[in-house]
């Protein structure tokens, strides 16, 4: 694949700060975290939809790069060229799609989530029992 321009990948980077503040470790390993978890869980999710916006975001860079060299200045476009260019404009449109969902539905998630306090080691103080109403006594 070709190099691609760093910032192709700015929102899957975001996501994946994101993450990472949430549960507060690297990326790499809450996915080594989540893989070892049989179940499925918010995490595993949550790395598993990182994952396929990188993708999305791999593939928006080399279908972007192809369409690039399929159309340079130097390039005469024949019938048969049409058809890749057509076919690559498809794959890019499938992945712009493919990204802003992904994208959506996670910064979604990722909005409704908020990183909890470590729970205190120490048990609560016992509540202090309020102290009895004072009764008013009449005097004739």
């Amino acid at each position: 694949m070709p190099p691609s321009d760093p910032s192709s990948h700015a929102v899957s980077q975001l996501v994946a700060q994101r993450i990472e503040a949430l549960f507060g470790q690297p990326l790499a390993e809450l996915e080594a975290l989540a893989a070892a978890t049989p179940e499925t869980t918010l995490l595993g999710a949550l790395t598993g939809t990182h994952s396929d916006l990188t993708l999305a975001e791999r593939n928006i860079a080399f279908q972007v790069q192809r369409l690039r060299e399929l159309t340079a200045p130097e390039r005469e476009i024949g019938p048969f060229d049409a058809g890749h260019i057509l076919d690559c404009a498809r794959r890019l449109a499938e992945s712009v799609a493919a990204r802003d969902a992904y994208a959506k539905s996670t910064s979604a998630v990722l909005g409704g989530l908020r990183r909890v306090s470590a729970p205190d080691t120490h048990p609560p103080a016992a509540p202090v029992p309020a102290a009895p109403a004072a009764t008013a006594s009449r005097t004739r």
